[in-house]
C-alpha cells in the first residue's frame, strides 16, 4: 500500500456523481467576502493598501480593486428599482447572492471583473447584483432560490446561467448570449492582445466572413457555453493564431494550453460536425478533476470515461503513458485524473464502488448503456490501453458493489451481490426478502417484524429468509431506491417477486407468507393433475 506523502486536509464528503447536465456553482473561497454597504470602509482600507503596492511598481489587478470599479458598474437592486432596471433595460445580467455563503463571496470578485471588462468593451449589458436576503421579494420575484444564482434578461425574460465560474467564463458567455458569440480579428496587434487573454479558442479563418462554413460556425459559437470563438479573414492573422494554417482554404481549428495543442477540424462544415468536434477535443488529454470543472466533465460528449484515482507523486510518474494511451482514444475516451487525497472528490466514488482509497484505482463510466466499471489488473500502460479497447467493444462487465459470500448461514439468510443469483434467484425454495441500508432510520423495525416472522417459521420446507444490505451491494435485478423493501420469491417463479408493504406487522407477514406457500402447493397439484 503506498503512503501518502502530503498533509492535505479532509474536506467534507460531497456527492459529485450526479449524472445530470445541471451544473451548480461550486465553493472557491475559504474566508467569507460579505460585498454590502457596510463594508466601504473595510474596502477602502484594501485599496489604500493595494494603491500603495501598486505606486511600488505592481501592475496585477486585485480583487479589491475590481470590486471597487464593480462598485461603480455594478447596479445595486433593491424593492424599489428591481423591476424598473430589469424591464426597461434590454439586457441585464443579475447576480443573486447571499452576504454569508461562500460560493458567492468567491464568485463576487469574478462577476466584477467580467462587468469591468464588459464596460471597456462597450456592451450594452446592464449588470447587476441583489443580495437576497436583504431583499426576499426581489428575491421571490426572480426565482433566486440558491446562492449564488446568474440570471441574463433579455427583454425581461430569464435565461438561466450555463456557462463557467472564473471571470473570463462569464464574460464569454454574456457576448454569445448577446450577440457576439465570434470575436473578430483583423490586425495583429488585436490578435496580439487576444492571445494574452486567451489561451484556449476555436479559430475560423473565412474569407469576407462569407458562407455556409462562416455561418455555421458562428452558430456553433453560440450554441457553445465555454470556448472564446475567433474568426479572421486575413490569412496572416490566422498563421499568427493557428501556426498550422498551410493554405488560403476555409478553415476551422481548436487551440488549447497543453500537450497535442493544436487540433485541426477535418469534417464537413456544418453546423453539427463542427460543434462535435469542438466539444469533444476541448478536453485535454487527461482532464484534473476538480470542483469548478465537474460539471463540465460530467456532461461531456464523450460517452465512456475513464477515472484514475491516484496520489499527485504518483500520477505524475504515470502521466506520460497515461497520455500515450488516451491519444489513441481521442474523442472516443475520456481520461479524468483524481487525487485520491482529495477526500471531497474522491470519497464518492470510492462508495460507489465499495471501495477504500489504499492505492491506485481505475474506474470507468460508460453512458451508452449507464454501466460502470472497475479494471482489476494493475495500471500499466499495456492494462490501461486493454481495458479501455474492451471498454470500446462492449465488452468490460459491469462493476457490481459487493459484500464478501458468508461462510455459515443463520435464521436468516444474508445474501451478497455475488451470490444473489443462486440464494435467490436460483433457489428452489420461496424466498422471503428483506432489503435495507446502513442509514436508513426506519429498517431497524422491519428487521424486528422479519425476524420474528422468520422464528415462527423455523424448519418450514420449502421456505427461507434472507435479507441483504442494499447499500454495500448491488445486483441489476433487484430494483429498489426505497428502503426498506419486502419482497416475497414464488418458488418457480423467482422472475416476477411480489412486494410487501414495509409496514407489515408479524402478523401480517406470516398470513402473507402461509396464503403464498398453499397457493404455491395448489398450483403444483393443478399441473400434476393436467399431466
Amino acid at each position: 500500500m503506498r503512503k501518502s506523502k502530503h498533509l492535505l486536509p479532509l474536506l467534507l464528503s460531497i456527492l459529485l456523481l450526479t449524472q445530470t447536465l445541471a451544473k451548480s456553482i461550486p465553493s472557491l473561497a475559504d474566508d467569507e467576502l460579505e460585498w454590502t454597504e457596510e463594508d466601504d470602509e473595510e474596502f477602502e482600507s484594501l485599496l489604500a493598501i493595494d494603491d500603495s503596492e501598486e505606486s511600488k511598481g505592481g501592475s496585477t489587478t486585485s480583487e479589491p480593486q475590481l470590486l471597487r470599479k464593480a462598485q461603480k458598474i455594478v447596479t445595486d437592486l433593491n424593492n424599489d428599482n428591481a423591476r424598473r432596471v430589469v424591464e426597461e433595460n434590454e439586457l441585464v445580467m443579475l447576480l443573486g447572492y447571499a452576504p454569508w455563503d461562500k460560493k458567492s463571496a468567491a464568485l463576487m470578485p469574478r462577476f466584477a471583473q467580467a462587468a469591468t471588462e464588459l464596460r471597456e468593451m462597450g456592451s450594452p449589458v446592464v449588470m447587476a447584483k441583489v443580495d437576497a436576503e436583504r431583499y426576499p421579494k426581489v428575491a421571490s420575484l426572480y426565482m433566486i432560490k440558491g446562492y449564488p444564482t446568474l440570471l441574463l434578461f433579455v427583454n425581461g425574460t430569464s435565461v438561466r446561467y450555463g456557462g463557467g465560474i472564473t471571470g473570463d467564463e462569464i464574460l464569454i458567455w454574456v457576448r454569445k448570449k448577446t450577440g457576439v458569440p465570434v470575436t473578430r480579428l483583423s490586425s495583429e496587434d488585436s490578435a496580439k492582445q487576444f492571445l494574452k487573454k486567451y489561451k484556449k479558442y476555436a479559430i475560423g479563418f473565412f474569407e469576407n466572413y462569407e458562407g455556409p462554413e462562416s455561418e455555421a460556425f458562428a452558430k456553433v459559437a453560440a450554441a457553445n457555453n465555454e470556448t472564446q470563438f475567433v474568426a479572421t479573414d486575413k490569412f496572416e492573422i490566422a498563421k499568427f493564431l493557428y501556426p498550422q494554417v498551410s493554405s488560403n482554404e476555409n478553415f476551422v481549428g481548436l487551440v488549447k494550453p497543453e500537450n497535442d495543442k493544436f487540433e485541426k477540424f477535418e469534417g464537413k462544415f456544418e453546423e453539427g460536425e463542427i460543434l462535435d468536434f469542438v466539444e469533444k477535443k476541448k478536453f485535454p488529454l487527461v482532464s484534473v478533476l476538480t470542483e469548478e470543472n465537474s460539471g463540465w466533465i460530467y456532461s461531456s460528449r464523450i460517452q465512456i470515461q475513464v477515472f484514475i484515482f491516484e496520489e499527485q507523486d504518483y500520477f505524475e510518474v504515470d502521466k506520460p503513458f497515461i497520455e500515450d494511451v488516451a491519444r489513441k482514444f481521442k474523442t472516443k475516451v475520456m481520461f479524468i485524473y483524481v487525487d485520491s487525497t482529495e477526500e471531497d472528490l474522491a470519497k464518492p466514488f470510492f462508495s460507489l464502488y465499495g471501495t477504500e482509497p489504499d492505492d491506485t484505482l481505475v474506474t470507468a463510466f460508460d453512458n451508452r448503456n449507464h454501466s460502470k466499471h472497475l479494471m482489476e489488473k494493475k495500471l500499466t500502460k499495456a492494462n490501461l490501453e486493454e481495458f479501455c479497447l474492451a471498454l470500446e467493444q462492449g465488452i468490460v462487465p459491469p462493476y457490481l458493489k459487493s459484500e464478501p459470500v458468508p461462510k455459515e448461514k443463520g435464521l436468516i439468510e444474508k445474501v451478497v451481490s455475488k451470490n444473489f443469483e443462486a440464494a435467490v434467484l436460483e433457489s428452489p425454495e420461496n424466498v422471503f426478502l428483506e432489503v435495507y441500508a446502513e442509514q436508513c432510520v426506519e429498517c431497524g423495525a422491519t428487521t424486528k417484524v422479519v425476524e420474528k416472522a422468520a422464528k415462527h417459521f423455523e424448519g418450514t420446507s420449502n421456505l427461507k429468509f434472507a435479507r441483504i444490505d442494499a447499500s454495500l451491494n448491488e445486483h441489476p435485478k433487484l430494483e429498489t431506491n426505497n428502503y426498506p423493501a419486502l419482497f416475497f420469491y414464488p418458488a418457480g417463479e423467482k422472475s416476477n417477486p411480489l412486494k410487501v408493504s414495509k409496514k407489515s406487522s408479524v402478523e401480517d407477514v406470516i398470513n402473507f407468507v402461509n396464503e403464498k406457500i398453499r397457493q404455491g402447493e395448489e398450483t403444483q397439484a393443478d399441473k400434476k393433475d393436467e399431466l
